[in-house]
């Protein structure tokens, strides 16, 4: 897949088949609208290509108060969009100049002295332009005029769900990452790095790594106990882990600071300030707050028991 900062620095001598969006996940439904993008553009020996924003246009428009949190760090979202098989990436800068043009002057910027398409296929509901003022009977116009062909994208469903970025982030914000992995089809990705902790974990047998990811954008599922894989950066295996997403509210002596802390359970090695590559598999618990650290302890001892019998069914599930 080749990738380009901006629809005029890209170009083809074959025809392109485009498609537009953030591709957030590049879920089920993602995937199914860059099936059928691989369809047309092999129907007309063309490319595909995926439109797609940076930096997010709800962080450009509503800087103070976008509330924002995405499923894909960009490298994530680049491997999957290869995996996927498109041919083009093309990142348009998102600027306030570039949200107050006309759906008119967008389409000529981007798509007739940009990208040049053959094909466009979009959602019926697709806004573009100045206040989302272009819809898609504008766009089947525009494209009369400029001389490319608009298609209407089906709505995909999965187990009878239209599939969406908004559900499959609502899904992980409440701890349901196996449902988010059906939508997605693989597991929920997380890389962070490795920072001291209290160390709370190692005078109970369960020593922890600490992750902080660098990217603030960046999801972090519900609080509560997870069975997952866990990859140090520059190894080659997967190990079996649990994850604690939440405040610690039995140790910590002010439970508000949340923290995501990985154990390894067929045991690791000091890893501070090295890259930790997570793939989330199942919630065993909700967070709980506990007598002491004894009670604590033995709830441990039963969380990796399920853990370990989780992800030995689930091996088949391992991405990468």
């Amino acid at each position: 897949m080749k990738v380009f900062s901006n629809a005029r620095s890209f170009s083809s001598d074959a025809p392109v088949v485009l498609t537009i969006g953030t591709f957030d996940g590049v879920h089920v439904g993602h995937r199914a609208v860059l099936d059928l993008l691989k369809t047309r553009a092999k129907e007309q020996g063309g490319q595909t290509v995926l439109l797609t924003f940076d930096p997010h246009p709800r962080t450009v428009l509503h800087p103070g108060n976008h509330q924002l949190k995405l499923l894909n760090t960009p490298e994530e979202k680049e491997l999957l969009l290869a995996d996927a098989g498109l041919d083009n990436l093309v990142i348009q800068p998102f600027t306030e100049e570039l949200s107050r043009m006309t759906p008119l002057e967008y389409v000529r910027e981007i798509f007739a002295e940009g990208i040049r398409p053959a094909t466009v296929i979009v959602g019926y509901d697709h806004r573009f332009g100045r206040n989302r003022e272009g819809s898609f009977e504008s766009l089947v116009n525009l494209g009369k005029v400029f001389g490319f062909e608009v298609e209407e994208l089906p709505a995909h469903t999965v187990e009878n769900t239209r599939v969406s970025s908004t559900k499959v982030r609502d899904a992980i914000t409440s701890g349901e990452v196996e449902l988010a992995r059906r939508w997605l089809n693989r597991p929920f990705p997380f890389t962070g790095t490795v920072i001291r902790g209290e160390q709370l974990g190692r005078r109970m047998g369960y020593p922890t790594a600490n992750l902080r990811s660098h990217e603030t954008l960046k999801l972090i599922p519900g609080r509560g106990v997870y069975a997952a894989w866990a990859r140090i950066e520059g190894e080659s295996n997967w190990q079996p882990a649990m994850i604690n997403v939440g405040t610690r509210p039995t140790v910590a002596d002010k439970a508000t600071t949340e923290s995501l802390e990985v154990h390894f359970l067929e045991g690791g090695r000091q890893c501070y300030n090295e890259n930790v590559s997570l793939q989330f598999i199942a919630r065993l618990r909700d967070e709980q707050t506990f007598t002491g650290l004894k009670a604590l302890q033995n709830q441990l001892q039963q969380d990796d028991v399920h853990a370990r019998s989780i992800l030995e069914s689930k091996a088949a599930s391992l991405i990468g």
